[in-house]
């Protein structure tokens, strides 16, 4: 029986090459090894958005970009947080066996808080709770996670071993899988992220791709053709490693001695990125003609993740003396 594993993002709308390289196409190819519940986490936004107006649209995208990405409902179990109201029970439990001093140590909180110190709600200090209760809902013993996450995992971990202390062995301890996640920088050189604008979204055209690689920021100290560039220095040149390996080497090489100039290098970089994402774009537009079938697979999604959660929300309240 292969092992359950668990990950979600938040609705921010349309993916970007950032969570491409950072999440999705990690998701797509656990599915061969993992019996994996993936999620759209619409709770979570809560904690930082006060007008949902447009929460709906944005999951609605993103959940096209993480099918378009490779994640196949006939392995995975792919939904949207809030159709599963066990999630919240859970959450409920969990947050009265966990000290209020573990929550206020994470360091995200603190980050978080300085963002918007306008509303420091409750909901922004249990985060590290709910996204406990989302994995231990689906009783998931892996988790994917880059170097930075592990605390959060391990705090997870902490609420696990105290509520099977106090109240049985009901939880794996769930495992982080540590995966290349690489911050991707956006155009301008700082990290990609769409409230920077300096994103280049997987739905974007080919045409649209282009211009936008054409705009970002090179190597600042190289300011004509004939100059020798840094690549390590070079966003660019990191883009052409995630997309375009076989060549990384040798336009290393020839920016080093001027063989290459920017504009040269931007162009090889789209078209690679180009090639590799136009499955994915093709495969968006064709989820994007057939609306019914992305809410099929969503409420099919749904109902699997409820036979878990149903399953496990049993026990929990067995253990807890509740029935």
């Amino acid at each position: 029986m292969k092992q359950r594993i668990f990950s979600g993002m938040r609705p921010t709308g349309r993916l970007h090459i950032g969570n491409y390289l950072g999440a999705l196409k990690n998701w797509a190819q656990l599915q061969d090894e993992f019996d994996c519940v993936y999620c759209v986490v619409d709770i979570h936004a809560l904690t930082s958005i006060e007008d949902t107006s447009n929460l709906g649209a944005l999951t609605h995208e993103m959940v096209l970009d993480i099918m378009a990405g490779g994640v196949d409902p006939e392995k995975s179990i792919l939904f949207v947080q809030s159709k599963v109201s066990e999630v919240a029970e859970l959450n409920t439990f969990l947050s009265m066996v966990t000290p209020l001093s573990w929550l206020l140590r994470v360091p995200t909180f603190k980050e978080k808080a300085k963002l918007q110190p306008h509303n420091v709600n409750y909901g922004l200090v249990g985060y590290p709770v709910l996204m406990t209760a989302d994995i231990l809902l689906y009783k998931a013993g892996v988790v994917p996670v880059g170097q930075d996450q592990m605390p959060h995992l391990e705090l997870a971990r902490e609420i696990v071993r105290r509520f099977n202390a106090q109240f049985g062995p009901t939880f794996p301890e769930p495992e982080g899988r540590l995966t290349r996640f690489p911050v991707v920088m956006g155009l301008d050189g700082g990290k990609m992220s769409k409230q920077a604008g300096n994103v280049i979204e997987l739905a974007l055209s080919r045409e649209e791709t282009a211009k936008k690689i054409m705009s970002a920021v090179t190597d600042p100290g190289r300011k004509f053709r004939s100059d020798p560039g840094n690549p390590e220095i070079c966003n660019v040149y990191r883009l052409h490693e995630y997309f375009n390996p076989r060549e990384a080497a040798e336009i290393n090489r020839e920016c080093r001695k001027a063989g290459i100039g920017c504009v040269d290098c931007k162009k090889k970089l789209a078209e690679s990125i180009n090639q590799e994402l136009e499955p994915i774009r093709e495969r968006r537009r064709e989820l994007e003609q057939s609306p019914d079938y992305v809410k099929e697979v969503l409420e099919t999604g749904a109902e699997k993740a409820r036979v878990i959660a149903r399953s496990t929300m049993e026990e929990v309240r067995q253990r807890l003396k509740l029935i």
